[in-house]
């Protein structure tokens, strides 16, 4: 039902946009938003007969690339690198579409002892007890370097913190035993065997990511990447979104 929902609901943008021939979309996206993106993107195949061509990265590695003069149709990452990368002129001004919102989540390794993370205070002292540390380079990992300045420790768990470029990787580090705790987006740990996820942080020390896509000023197939943008922005794709953790944005 979710699906057929999310089909009708496209197929009645794909309308709106007008005529068009069969066009190639090359997105960069990233891997926090894979599960409700792919259902909302097979839909929009399926309705329009555009080809959509992913290719996952973190936000950070995505920025880079983009500022390099990789060119794809559609960007699809944090909304500050969006931001960032419309004032230098690389995505189109008024093209931004805010597609998630998630909140960041705490996992320790499965088969460790699990510890008491209710309160800012427990997460601290679990920090600090804990081998090793990964959260990613991205938007969540930059939040939680800062939150480990203010707890003023900082210095003293820099030595086993571990910052791979995402927090898809953060939680494979888990499953693969590199690591004993992370700090990701709550979506990254959803279906991840060999980690345990304990959940959002508390309210008090909790930050919010939002998603957002927007269009390359040079894309190669712009009437197809538009209408991809809407069909990330319909309240159809709403279900598929929730279903990965996260809100519509």
């Amino acid at each position: 039902m979710l699906k057929v929902l999310i089909r009708t609901g496209i197929t009645s943008l794909a309308l709106m946009a007008g005529p068009g021939h069969a066009a190639e979309v090359n997105v960069i996206a990233a891997n926090a938003v894979k599960e409700g993106y792919a259902e909302i993107v097979a839909a929009f195949e399926q309705s329009t007969g555009h080809k959509v061509v992913t290719t996952w990265a973190g936000t950070v590695a995505t920025e880079k690339r983009v500022r390099a003069g990789d060119v794809f149709d559609v960007v699809l990452v944090g909304s500050d690198a969006i931001d960032r990368l419309i004032d230098s002129g690389k995505l189109s001004k008024g093209s931004r579409v805010d597609f998630a919102k998630t909140v960041i989540a705490i996992a320790i390794r499965a088969g460790l002892p699990k510890p008491d993370v209710s309160t800012p205070e427990a997460i601290k002292a679990a920090v600090l007890a804990a081998k090793s540390i990964a959260y990613s380079a991205g938007p969540s990992g930059a939040y939680v370097s800062d939150l480990l300045k203010r707890w003023g420790i900082s210095d003293q768990v820099a030595g086993k913190v571990k910052q791979p470029s995402s927090g898809a990787e953060a939680a494979q580090m888990l499953a693969r035993g590199e690591a004993d705790l992370s700090f990701a987006q709550a979506s990254e740990f959803r279906g991840v065997a060999g980690l345990q996820d304990l959940g959002p942080v508390p309210a008090a020390i909790q930050n919010f990511t939002i998603y957002s896509a927007a269009q390359h000023t040079a894309s190669r197939s712009p009437d197809a990447a538009a209408a991809l943008l809407k069909a990330l922005k319909s309240p159809d794709g709403a279900p598929a979104i929730r279903k990965m953790g996260m809100e519509p944005g």
